[in-house]
């Protein structure tokens, strides 16, 4: 079993214009509500390659229950942590040619009691699982202490645990030796305060997280692929040209395509083909992690990969 942790879920709906203009009534051609969340997006891309995910994470009010309703219809195993609070909704909008724009509500503030509860169930179902995700953003007022903690006393268990998130939780994960961590450039270069805009900078903060006691780093690269560093070195790969209808969950599902395969045995360089695959393929559907297995498999034969 394959741990998708969300600290922070949401209700996404995503929304379809001909083109986003500011200040003007827009209908939307298309629209999708889903459960959100980095974890929960892992979770899909796990189950579409034949892994087995369940979901954990802190949900609340109506929109709590909703999200709940809709991973149970999705078939998705789950066990919540209950809040006072309501489960924020994020807002995606897309329109052809054009990146999405998001618009992520920050989600409410949790209590002491119901983080310590939150950190019990984690460790509850860490006894069963194979290997840890821990994606997303932190609820506002988690305490950074607290994850900290989580994170080292998950580490201590001996089970791999990968990290994917930012700003200030993302820095405090960097500080925890023995996690894996998987981030994008920007989101790297903006927790060691540097710009990462060059390949050669990439393998370098990745070679330095390796040295600061990380067994394992991914760093996408979005249209351009992604790294992998590890003791057992480093590689690359990259994706063919794709036409793409939204990005959204593509980094997530090359998380889920990255520990699928590593709980699968397959070697680093074949996981990072898988992972880059199905980043790529999620690229083609509207919602994360909802991509179709043949597209997958159509741009897994086309990536291309080399030892760094």
């Amino acid at each position: 079993m394959i741990l998708c942790v969300t600290p922070n879920p949401a209700i996404d709906r995503t929304l379809q214009v001909d083109a986003l203009r500011v200040g003007e009534v827009h209908r939307a051609a298309h629209v999708l509500s889903t459960a959100g969340g980095k974890g929960i997006n892992v979770a899909r891309t796990v189950r579409t390659l034949g892994g087995e995910p369940f979901c954990l994470g802190l949900v609340g009010g109506h929109t709590g229950d909703l999200l709940a309703d809709l991973v149970k219809q999705e078939g998705l195993s789950a066990h919540w942590t209950r809040m006072r609070g309501e489960t924020r909704t994020c807002v995606i909008v897309t329109q052809p040619a054009h990146d999405a724009t998001l618009i992520n509500e920050p989600g409410v503030d949790v209590s002491a009691e119901e983080c310590a509860a939150f950190i019990v169930d984690v460790k509850t179902y860490v006894a069963q699982a194979e290997l840890i995700c821990i994606s997303g953003s932190l609820p506002p007022a988690f305490p950074l202490s607290l994850f900290e903690s989580l994170l080292k006393s998950l580490v201590a268990r001996g089970k791999p645990v990968w990290v994917d998130t930012s700003k200030q939780a993302l820095k405090t994960a960097l500080g925890v030796r023995g996690l894996n961590i998987k981030v994008n450039a920007s989101e790297l270069g903006e927790a060691l305060g540097v710009e990462i805009v060059s390949a050669e900078q990439v393998c370098d903060a990745a070679k330095g997280l390796l040295e600061a006691g990380m067994p394992q780093v991914a760093i996408t690269l979005g249209k351009d692929g992604a790294i992998w560093v590890s003791s057992e070195g480093g590689w690359g790969a990259s994706s063919p040209k794709i036409q793409p209808v939204s990005s959204i969950g593509s980094g997530d599902a090359f998380l889920g395509g990255l520990v699928t395969a590593l709980t699968s045995g397959l070697s680093p360089e074949r996981a990072l083909c898988q992972a880059v695959a199905a980043g790529a393929a999620n690229a083609l559907t509207f919602g994360g992690g909802m991509f179709l297995r043949e597209d997958f498999e159509s741009i897994r034969r086309e990536i291309k990969s080399a030892k760094l």
